[in-house]
């Protein structure tokens, strides 16, 4: 049996932050957080898209107490990445001419990034796919998904 791996999407980071608007789900994602930590057979990966969404996300809030509340709450989840305390590993993903050529061709889609865009999936939900093929294509033995709680995203995780 292949080892199953996870990307998480932003919103799933955008929930467990509790970044206001973008946290509708969050008992329901840290319920799901739980499971997946106590069954021992998903690995969670952190891609460098939903990194920098989030990040974005976070500095776009309205309201300075919550952007400095959430922004350190952050810091702190990717300290601990780096710690290797994190439920999940950061997915190193090398970027460079054959990833953004990857990303443009939309991957293993079977759509590219034009067709994706004018169907509203956006190009951050495309890299994570990327990243996704693009880690399948250097690992064996794995089965790996896309926790999202993003229906366009959804469609292809």
């Amino acid at each position: 049996m292949a080892r199953r791996v996870e990307f998480v999407d932003t919103s799933i980071l955008c929930n467990l932050l509790a970044v206001p608007g973008k946290c509708q789900d969050r008992e329901r994602v840290v319920r799901e957080l739980q499971e997946k930590r106590e069954a021992w057979d998903c690995h969670l990966l952190l891609p460098v898209t939903a990194v920098i969404e989030t990040g974005n996300h976070i500095a776009q809030l309205p309201n300075g107490h919550y952007r400095r509340k959430c922004a350190g709450q952050f810091a702190g989840i990717l300290r601990m990445v780096v710690e290797g305390k994190a439920p999940w590993v950061l997915n190193e993903v090398e970027w460079n001419a054959a990833h953004l050529r990857t990303l443009i061709a939309g991957g293993e889609t079977g759509s590219s990034l034009v067709e994706h865009a004018s169907n509203q999936l956006g190009c951050g939900d495309l890299n994570i796919l990327v990243e996704r093929d693009r880690y399948l294509a250097r690992t064996s033995g794995v089965a790996a998904t896309v926790w999202t709680l993003d229906g366009p995203l959804a469609a292809y995780a």
